[in-house]
């Protein structure tokens, strides 16, 4: 009977609308608090799951046969939607026909079924294909191979390799394709009622020289504003420090800039993203900066969950249990997920085709542990839907999957045995905090880029910060106190105009600082 899940599901998000964190009795008839945990299924897109409604319905019985609360349904592979009616043009997939719109109906019935959607995008994979997509609005189309100057968004190895294979990258340095991606988000959760976004790929690529840096990055159009921000003329090595910091900041002012660009559009909207944890954890390599996380692909998760512009980070946990150096790893990365979510939260996201359906249960047990320090992480994701276990191929596909369902919710002892609620977000649903952006144009206007601003409190308790304009010249300043303050500007040399302005923050809102346009001097 599924009408308890409905209801645990409306009565939680009732609870969730007024602060509470914990969900209300998940049966009526036991008065047992159900606990706010999150569940989920990655969904992709390579394989069937949403292709058409019947296999939607199918997802949806699939999930709740494992008392999942949540789906993360990829919707944007490669720059194509798995939707009709969003920045994205529509897939070239082989799904069912318009009108069916994939996003929309797993919205419908997810949603009528208890479950929370959140639309999985991925952020900086252009194209995997030799063969072009159709519609010519395709980022590949309008801003690959063919393009040229600063139309060309491709990324770049040092060596000057722009296809990895078919594969084929943006650079997260040009501006131009971040505004696009940030407009392309901020479409989905606009056309659609998703519970949230989820971002994937939001990082530079694999395949470097070593794990201690990245060979990508080097779009002209990136290294030109390298150059410009720090007045070096020379083309960086990818072992360059300040190359590399400045790179991993331009995947974090992308993030930024999508977690307050989701805001303008639903302030309750969840921002997740899909958390590299490659190696062994930060306790065992020096630190957080000593990861390949950090160090080769330049994603500071554990930055933005600090900084509260990032929601929920599911960690990517892709370990084989029955590796015993791979098993340390799962277990050094559980741990420090659980003890850095700080204010937010992190997910366990184990490889469900890596492993057998007992080692997944054991990493499932070991994911929701406590660690050490007393600490849990949020949840769990299972990855993935289409590969329940390593052994789909011998066994068949939905024999694991029911085998799996049966050691998460059967027995006394089960992980899932009861029913959960998605953890709640008090900094979105009872905000104590409010956001600042703007952006800094020369008359004309052009951007004006790599500007530092400082956000100084007049009243309030707030912290004196600095950011800097990114390519567009816009800068945003997450969850600031309350208060008045002032903002100003480091004006490069030759630019005039009035370099301070005072803004207003309101809890929930964002506040929008106006500058005059500029005056570059000759």
């Amino acid at each position: 009977m599924r009408l308890p899940r409905v209801l645990t599901t409306l009565a939680a998000g009732l609870g969730l609308l007024f602060g509470a964190v914990t969900a209300p009795p998940a049966h009526a008839d036991d008065g047992a608090a159900a606990p706010a945990q999150w569940r989920s299924y990655w969904v992709d897109a390579f394989n069937p799951g949403i292709f058409t409604p019947a296999q939607v319905a199918a997802l949806v019985e699939d999930a709740l046969d494992v008392n999942a609360n949540a789906l993360i349904v990829q919707t944007a592979r490669r720059y194509d939607c798995f939707c009709n009616n969003a920045l994205y043009p529509r897939t070239d997939a082989a799904i069912a026909p318009e009108p069916y719109d994939p996003l929309e109906e797993i919205v419908r019935q997810g949603h009528a079924a208890g479950l929370q959607v959140h639309a999985w995008v991925n952020v900086n994979t252009m194209w995997n294909s030799t063969t072009p997509p159709r519609s010519p609005e395709h980022v590949f189309n309008q801003h690959g191979p063919g393009a040229t100057g600063a139309d060309r968004w491709l990324n770049k190895k040092a060596d000057g390799q722009e296809l990895v294979g078919a594969n084929a990258y943006v650079d997260p340095g040009h501006p131009a394709a971040v505004d696009y991606i940030v407009r392309g988000v901020q479409s989905i959760v606009r056309n659609y009622d998703v519970d949230g976004v989820n971002l994937d790929y939001v990082r530079y690529p694999d395949g470097s020289s070593t794990t201690t840096h990245s060979d990508w990055g080097y779009n002209e159009v990136s290294v030109a504003r390298f150059q410009q921000a720090t007045g070096r003329t020379d083309i960086p090595l990818p072992s360059d420090t300040a190359w590399s910091d400045w790179r991993r900041s331009q995947v974090t002012n992308l993030v930024r800039k999508i977690y307050l660009g989701v805001w303008e559009v639903d302030p309750q909207a969840r921002l997740s993203m899909d958390a590299i944890t490659y190696g062994h954890g930060p306790q065992a390599v020096g630190g957080w900066q000593s990861t390949r996380t950090y160090a080769e692909v330049l994603q500071d998760w554990a930055g933005w969950l600090d900084e509260g512009i990032m929601d929920t980070a599911v960690t990517m946990n892709y370990k084989r249990n029955w590796d015993p150096d791979q098993a340390l790893m799962f277990s050094e990365w559980s741990e420090f997920l659980a003890d850095h979510q700080g204010e937010r939260q992190a997910v366990n996201g184990p490889a469900l085709y890596l492993n057998g359906v007992a080692d997944s249960l054991s990493q499932i047990r070991e994911a929701l542990r406590p660690s050490p320090a007393g600490n849990t992480a949020a949840g769990w994701s299972g990855y993935s839907y289409a590969s329940p276990s390593k052994d789909v191929a011998a066994n068949g596909l939905a024999a694991e999957r029911a085998k799996l369902a049966k050691a998460l919710t059967q027995g006394e002892d089960a992980p899932f045995k009861d029913e959960a609620a998605v953890p709640g977000m008090p900094w979105k649903t009872a905000p104590q905090d409010g956001h600042v952006t703007g952006r800094l144009v020369f008359r004309g206007g052009g951007p004006m880029d790599q500007v530092p601003v400082t956000l100084t409190p007049l009243t309030g308790g707030g912290e004196k910060t600095v950011r800097l304009s990114d390519g567009s010249g816009w800068f945003g300043f997450a969850h600031v106190e309350p208060g008045v303050y002032l903002l100003t500007l480091s004006l490069p040399k030759g630019v005039t105009g009035a370099p301070a302005t005072v803004v207003r923050v309101r809890k929930g809102a964002i506040a929008k600082a106006e500058f005059t346009p500029f005056h570059n001097v000759p």
